[in-house]
């Protein structure tokens, strides 16, 4: 008796769908734009300096990335992010890409979450 009862609430477990998770896949975060850079420029090898990226649909996790390396980053709001950029980014003068990320987040047991998404690169040039 006891064994009929246990196949039977394994059937009814299986049945359920009990052992098997539907996930959702990640979907992508919103896209982050980019509407200017203070400053605008600065002269090579002058020190480390604080940039402002200004725009929209900035992600509390957003990363500034200058010349393609993460910097370390402040979120201020959905519209202002800061970034540090060390001397050694700055070291040579050119014209250099600044993007920013809004990184993956992940999902629960189900899935979900969210992938990462870059902005189209803002130029920024050293002197």
């Amino acid at each position: 008796m006891k064994l009929l009862l246990v196949l039977l609430l394994c059937a009814a477990g299986v049945g359920c769908g009990y052992g098997s998770h539907s996930t959702t896949p990640p979907t992508p975060a919103s896209t982050p734009t980019i509407s200017q850079l203070v400053p605008g420029n600065v002269i090579a090898n002058s020190g480390s300096f604080s940039l402002e990226v200004d725009g929209t649909a900035f992600a509390a996790n957003g990363v500034v990335n200058f010349n393609g390396a993460k910097m370390t980053t402040t979120y201020v709001s959905a519209s202002k992010l800061m970034a540090t950029v060390p001397n050694s980014a700055i070291a040579t003068a050119g014209t250099v890409p600044v993007t920013v990320t809004n990184q993956a987040v992940a999902g629960g047991l189900y899935g979900g979450g969210t992938t990462a998404v870059t902005s189209q690169p803002m130029n920024f040039t050293i002197n």
